[in-house]
């Protein structure tokens, strides 16, 4: 079983900061992708990041230009730095893994609690 902590959320006024934290509790050597989701209430949950073991990355749209995602994986840790915030930002916001296997087959997918960032104007 893998357990996914999250840390970092909190309440921030726009334009400010924050840096979100996710650490794996084991090491993967299959190819894997870490990142976030975010789900906003009555909303689809949807991507906000992901970055894979050898650092290459995605965006949502939304968050371009304005999030960093990075990695470290001697630690099994990903970090979400997010820039400019905006009051539509505001979500729960989940740390994600995904385990593949050959032919980029998914074998399995895991999930954070959730942690809430709040963005006032």
């Amino acid at each position: 079983q893998v357990q996914l902590v999250e840390s970092g959320g909190g309440l921030v006024q726009a334009g400010g900061s924050l840096t979100l934290s996710c650490a794996a509790s084991r090491t993967f050597f299959n190819i894997n992708t870490m990142g976030w989701y975010r789900q906003a209430p009555g909303k689809q949950r949807e991507l906000v990041a992901q970055i894979t073991k050898d650092s290459r990355t995605n965006y949502g749209d939304s968050v371009k230009a304005r999030f960093n995602i990075s990695r470290d994986n001697a630690k099994n840790t990903v970090y979400l730095q997010m820039n400019s915030l905006k009051p539509e930002d505001t979500a729960l916001y989940y740390c994600n893994l995904k385990i593949y296997g050959p032919g980029m087959i998914l074998l399995n997918q895991y999930w954070g609690q959730g942690t809430q960032v709040t963005v006032s104007s």
